[in-house]
């Protein structure tokens, strides 16, 4: 693994940049689990607040710890059960949180557009079904993309211009024609981001139509902005996604290739628990007394 930089001087500075993302990551996802498993906390949200918090946690662990070890090593190699496994997680958790995502959307579409049903639409059962849904989907993903990928012949030079095992520099090794693949690769690229992507926004455009009919300026301000976050984060995820995998073998920059996947794989876990949660006023209070009970009980 080539790594993000082929300068010397620069790895401690990276070191400590990424060492500060993924503690705030971890961090951050910890305490929106912490806070959602809360009793009080049983709307359907809080579930799927709950499962991002886990996926993103997982995602950014299955990326960033190798990569910090790399900063400080002469030694970058992986092994090839090393990179299927890196492989496989990454691509069944990117895939299950983009599904996620969607039922998410949903959930604010029906819980906003339709609040009389929205207790009867949206039951638990619905709730868990959309969450194994996504796993399921997400898996068969992974596994799909991983067998095609692991069965292609690798020669040449083992190294990939990446600090992770992705697609793109996977393929690059390749010494047949990847054509094909690389169809599939759009394919799956539809599947997994354009068309979550496209649910979100209409459910989104359904949510913003029903906010104009709010009579209170606030009340619409409010939303407006929970709304724009949302979609400015989802936007940026999708952006970098399909930058690396609608054009996997494009003649990006050294430097592009290398920083893309860094969006969907350090920064999008990063920012979650501040975009969808830590701005829930509910949350917040369920945070703030678990602080306090942790203060009064390392006080006395």
């Amino acid at each position: 693994l080539s790594g993000l930089s082929n300068h010397p001087e620069l790895q401690n500075l990276l070191f400590g940049i990424f060492c500060l993302i993924y503690t705030i990551t971890i961090i951050g996802n910890v305490l929106i689990f912490m806070a959602t498993v809360h009793h009080t906390l049983h709307m359907p949200m809080y579930l799927f607040l709950r499962v991002l918090s886990s996926l993103d946690i997982s995602l950014a662990s299955t990326v960033v710890p190798k990569m910090l070890v790399n900063f400080l090593s002469e030694d970058r190699s992986i092994s090839y059960m090393g990179c299927a496994t890196q492989f496989y997680c990454l691509i069944f958790l990117g895939a299950t949180e983009w599904y996620l995502l969607a039922a998410m959307a949903y959930d604010r579409y029906m819980a906003i557009c339709n609040p009389l049903r929205y207790a009867i639409t949206m039951n638990s059962r619905v709730c868990y079904s959309l969450v194994l849904l996504s796993c399921c989907s997400g898996n068969v993903v992974s596994v799909v993309q991983t067998a095609w990928v692991f069965t292609l012949p690798f020669c040449g030079p083992k190294k990939m211009n990446c600090f992770f095992c992705d697609i793109p520099p996977l393929i690059m090794l390749s010494c047949t024609d990847t054509s094909a693949y690389e169809k599939q690769i759009i394919t799956a690229t539809v599947l997994v981001i354009f068309t979550p992507f496209f649910l979100i926004l209409v459910s989104y455009a359904c949510i913003i139509s029903s906010i104009l009919k709010i009579s209170s300026a606030e009340g619409r301000l409010k939303t407006f902005s929970t709304c724009s976050s949302h979609l400015i984060v989802v936007t940026l995820y999708c952006g970098s996604g399909t930058l690396v995998y609608l054009r996997p073998k494009a003649s990006y920059s050294q430097d592009a290739k290398k920083f893309l996947p860094l969006i969907y794989t350090t920064i999008t876990p990063m920012l979650n628990p501040l975009i969808y949660s830590l701005r829930n006023k509910d949350v917040k209070d369920i945070l703030t007394r678990m602080m306090a009970e942790l203060m009064k009980k390392c006080l006395f």
